[in-house]
């Protein structure tokens, strides 16, 4: 199971009888509205958002608790047609977390119609060896009208019986503006094995803070970029410690960062007209890394060129992929 993936603190936790705690992920089309309702049940900010395709390239995991069970939410990457090395890893990572996961949530936005993409995905997890359960989420119910809502759960309802599949449950459901968030976290946990809780307390992600710096950062070098741009971008904290000789009670964390493209060309887009661009990456990503810190941040940023790196395996195991 993936219980052994994680990191949980060592030793028993003490638990109430009955409990029940495991791993849940979800699973859709890009902007589907994954990372945002991820965020949205956590109740923080783990997970960055885009509406470019292929934002979210790691596994992140966030914790949620109530009296009765603990749901581990995984954010995995989106299964797509790989062009790169990179893209190959990343669809491992999906396969994997698929096959050992409890539960997994499949994203179909009501704004959007059902298609061969939502129908492939829906036949390859139908294919694994283990199937884990199922629960269809209507998501992005805020920007449509009932009748297309009502329009839209029976064509899920459909597709059980064309591709073979069963639905724990269908749950419309709206991440921005929390309609339906705790039904969804409920049937979730519903379908949880009896276990002790994996993580303490008050964790919300075992995320390391400056993996969640580097991506705020990507997020906002993200936003206003050609389209095979976001492909190339990634982003690597070459150094984060406290500013020494500060007063206790005004610390300040300096942060160094490099934002590494694979083109010169996309060098000069990254840093903008005069560095415009690259000030305005920083400051956006300055104030999420201050209140992620709770303290004032100065943030460096460099950009630099790694040729290919989404192909190249030196370079990809160099940024952590």
């Amino acid at each position: 199971m993936l219980r052994s993936a994680g990191a949980p603190a060592p030793g028993p936790i003490p638990f109430p009888k009955g409990f029940r705690s495991g791993f849940a992920c979800f699973v859709g089309r890009p902007n589907a509205g994954k990372s945002t309702l991820t965020n949205a049940i956590v109740g923080e900010k783990i997970a960055i958002t885009s509406s470019k395709p292929q934002t979210t390239r790691r596994i992140i995991r966030g914790v949620v608790n109530r009296p009765d069970a603990q749901l581990v939410l995984v954010d995995t990457p989106g299964l797509h047609r790989p062009r790169t090395l990179l893209g190959e890893r990343l669809n491992d990572l999906v396969y994997e977390t698929w096959s050992t996961v409890d539960v997994i949530g499949v994203c179909l936005p009501t704004s959007q119609r059902i298609g061969p993409g939502d129908e492939y995905l829906l036949s390859e997890i139908a294919k694994l060896p283990r199937r884990p359960k199922l629960v269809a989420l209507a998501t992005k119910t805020d920007l449509v009208s009932p009748e297309r809502i009502a329009q839209h759960l029976v064509k899920i309802m459909s597709l059980e019986e064309k591709l073979g599949i069963r639905w724990e449950t269908v749950i419309p459901v709206s991440a921005l503006t929390g309609d339906q968030v705790d039904i969804v976290v409920s049937e979730l946990m519903a379908h949880l094995p009896d276990g002790p809780p994996l993580y303490p307390e008050g964790e919300v992600t075992d995320e390391p803070t400056d993996t969640r710096i580097a991506e705020f950062i990507r997020e906002a070098a993200l936003e206003g970029v050609s389209e095979e741009l976001p492909h190339s971008i990634a982003v690597v904290i070459d150094e984060m410690k406290l500013r020494e000789g500060r007063p206790e009670d005004k610390p300040l964390m300096d942060v160094f960062a490099s934002i590494v493209v694979e083109r010169e060309s996309q060098k000069g887009i990254i840093i903008g007209h005069r560095g415009e661009r690259l000030k305005q990456v920083g400051q956006e990503a300055r104030l999420q890394a201050k209140q992620l810190l709770g303290m004032p941040v100065h943030l460096s940023l460099h950009v630099k060129v790694l040729s290919d790196w989404q192909r190249d395996p030196k370079h990809l195991n160099r940024l952590g992929f």
